[in-house]
């Protein structure tokens, strides 16, 4: 994580908007502005940034639609903020590829602490093994966790987000064990997970999807009221 991150707040509403600015600007971000897609285009062509704070109620394209299609581009880190608190709209959120989620009406300050965390998890290596391994092979994948990168048997690169990729690695690193939900989060997240109880089955999902996975007993195991288990062997 830099030492002072460039933030880009996506709100329609000028007052939030500039109010967390100010806020995160005196906690040493940096912080643009846009009120809408077409503004926060204009701002990624410009600049280079590390976070964006995205607001699903936007006239024009919607918060939701900008998510996917940032996603589709790479790995900028996502948080979505919206007033929409339902659950079904938390998990919309995951699934078109935020890495957190928070509903509106929130405080600055817990704002702040979620930007620290996703960065933490984009820009900090991951959890190491015992014995310090940072590659991970398994059935011809190789995850390097210094360079944060997953290469396909092919030997194509596979993009992850950061909550995907430190998932993955938690994996890795525990073979064979069957891990909770709770557990998984805490691993991942720690005290700033995100407070929707199926972020973790949203982010197997994705994995899955990306390891190409045709149903959930090639690499990740659904354990019945259990959580999750690794299945594939780790190669040394």
């Amino acid at each position: 994580m830099t030492d002072n991150p460039h933030i880009l707040v996506v709100e329609d509403d000028r007052d939030i908007g500039q109010l967390v600015a100010r806020y995160l600007t005196t906690n040493g971000c940096r912080v643009s502005l846009a009120r809408d897609a077409r503004e926060m285009d204009k701002v990624l062509a410009a600049s280079r940034l590390d976070l964006v704070v995205l607001d699903v109620m936007l006239p024009g394209e919607d918060g939701l639609s900008i998510c996917r299609r940032l996603r589709a581009r790479g790995n900028l880190p996502i948080i979505i903020a919206s007033a929409r608190g339902e659950e079904v709209d938390r998990v919309v959120g995951l699934e078109v590829g935020a890495d957190d989620y928070v509903p509106k009406p929130y405080g600055a300050r817990e704002l702040l602490a979620r930007i620290r965390a996703v960065l933490r998890r984009a820009g900090e290596a991951p959890l190491r093994t015992v014995g310090g391994n940072t590659v991970h092979r398994f059935r011809g994948w190789r995850l390097d966790a210094g360079e944060r990168s997953l290469t396909s048997p092919t030997g194509a690169r596979v993009t992850l987000t950061p909550a995907e990729f430190d998932l993955l690695v938690v994996f890795c690193e525990r073979p064979g064990l069957v891990l909770s939900r709770d557990q998984l989060l805490d691993l991942t997240r720690g005290r700033h997970a995100g407070p929707f109880d199926r972020s973790v089955d949203i982010l197997v999902s994705r994995l899955r999807r990306k390891l190409g996975e045709q149903d959930d007993a090639n690499f990740i195991r659904t354990i019945r009221s259990g959580g999750y288990a690794f299945t594939a062997e780790i190669e040394p």
